[in-house]
């Protein structure tokens, strides 16, 4: 778990400043309230983990307390303290939710023990429920590039993984930004704590800032109970902002500061909280024209450029698009083809190779997976792979002209094709009326057409 923010509520002074100091002491971040009432109005801020409150207080009880937080989801862990034991105290204190009941005076290693126990359980529970994101996607296989220029990249990712730079990787979409920000993570002394990967074109703009820095309870429609945000859940790990280049001018400043204090304020709150993450950030866009043209902040950008990564596409190491092919094939043969062993006939292959990729890792993915699912008996063929790859059969396979070596199959599939484009263009792109002069139903059209990948 981050670093324990720790409230300590109790309306005698000295008990409250000799725990603080031992927690502190401790190493955990400590905040002092004599009652119960201010303690409510600071846990409504949602940043403190847990709360050591006293039971008889002025006001509102510890009791109170607990209860009243509970009915508002405050997700603080409580445990009580008072002079005045009752077991009936102590089954209602347990009952609303309390992680345990101490009784004064208090030994300074009874607390500590406590607290060390509750900071356990709360990383125990964050890490389960990032368990699918943060533990399964690292276990993905990945493809074993051997290009020069992954070479190199590996060896950078080697130098910088050890460090807490921060680190930007550009690239355009698919070639696998994701992936080496991920292998920089696990490949650094924060790979035991969160991978927290945030696209930051994906959430709209009123809501990033509080998806990023939390929030407090009431700080906009909506907002009914507090928030920690990325940054605090990314605590001691790394927070991957993706596609970078997308975040609004009023949140660069935002993120800049908290990338030189290391400190978030959440959104409505006024209060700031220590976090130590570092930053990994990607785009597919120029961030330089981007400063030159004012959509960038220059000082934002050279705090993340300290490491720069470029990741280059497919079509300029296309050694490694035979490499990677085959390793689709055998990785995603048991999701999308019922586990068989195909295999790609030369003619497949051959055009396969000689296409541009401009999706990068992400169309190979997606051609791969279509094919897996449309091939029939052993061998994925010409038939089984998008329009946008087949038209290169005319340039790159001159038999398919004269059926020289395609199969039945394959020629039948493209004149089918053939046919079925021609009408669309006679009946000026209506589906419905190529479909009546073709004599098919118009769901059958429509499903031709996403097979041939003509469906968009």
């Amino acid at each position: 778990m981050s670093r324990a923010r720790i409230l300590v509520v109790d309306d005698e002074l000295a008990i409250r400043q000799v725990l603080a100091a031992n927690l502190r002491k401790a190493g955990y971040e400590v905040e002092e309230l004599d009652d119960g009432v201010a303690a409510l109005e600071r846990l409504q801020a949602g940043d403190i983990d847990i709360a050591i409150c006293d039971i008889r207080m002025p006001e509102m009880s510890g009791i109170d307390l607990l209860r009243e937080a509970q009915q508002a989801n405050i997700d603080t862990t409580f445990l009580l303290i008072t002079a005045h034991a009752s077991l009936d105290t102590a089954i209602e204190a347990m009952r609303l939710g309390a992680f345990d009941y101490l009784t004064k005076p208090v030994r300074t290693e009874e607390v500590l023990h406590q607290v060390k126990q509750i900071v356990d359980l709360r990383g125990l529970r964050n890490e389960n429920r990032l368990l699918r994101t943060l533990v399964l996607k690292d276990k993905e296989a990945t493809c074993p590039f051997e290009s020069p220029a992954i070479q190199q990249i590996e060896k950078l990712i080697g130098k910088v993984a050890p460090t807490d730079s921060t680190v930007l990787i550009t690239g355009e979409s698919g070639t696998g930004k994701g992936v080496t920000a991920r292998r920089i993570h696990s490949l650094s002394h924060r790979a035991g704590a969160p991978f927290i990967p945030v696209n930051c074109g994906s959430i709209p703009e009123n809501l990033i800032e509080s998806e990023l820095f939390g929030h407090v309870k009431g700080a906009f429609t909506g907002a009914d109970r507090s928030k920690k945000g990325l940054f605090v859940e990314a605590d001691k790990g790394t927070l991957f902002l993706d596609e970078i280049g997308e975040l609004p001018l009023h949140l660069q400043v935002k993120l800049l500061h908290v990338i030189e204090s290391q400190q978030i304020r959440p959104v409505g709150g006024d209060q700031f909280r220590k976090v130590d993450v570092r930053i990994v950030a990607a785009t597919n866009r120029d961030l330089d024209k981007m400063v030159a043209e004012g959509t960038f902040r220059e000082d934002l950008f050279f705090r993340l450029n300290v490491f720069h990564i470029h990741i280059p596409p497919l079509r300029e190491r296309r050694e490694d698009v035979r490499k990677l092919i085959h390793f689709l094939l055998e990785r995603d043969r048991e999701r999308f083809a019922n586990g068989r062993s195909l295999r790609l006939t030369p003619e497949a292959e051959s055009l396969l190779l000689a296409y541009d990729w401009p999706g990068n890792v992400r169309e190979v993915e997606n051609v791969i997976d279509r094919a897996l699912i449309l091939a029939e008996d052993d061998d994925i063929t010409i038939a089984d792979l998008p329009e946008t790859i087949t038209a290169l059969a005319d340039e790159h396979l001159p038999e398919a002209g004269n059926g020289g070596r395609l199969t039945l199959r394959e020629q039948v599939r493209m004149y089918e094709r053939s046919l079925i484009l021609r009408a669309l263009e006679e009946a000026g792109g209506d589906r419905s009326r190529a479909a009546r002069n073709l004599g098919i139903g118009q769901s059958t059209l429509y499903r031709k057409l996403d097979e041939y990948g003509d469906g968009s």
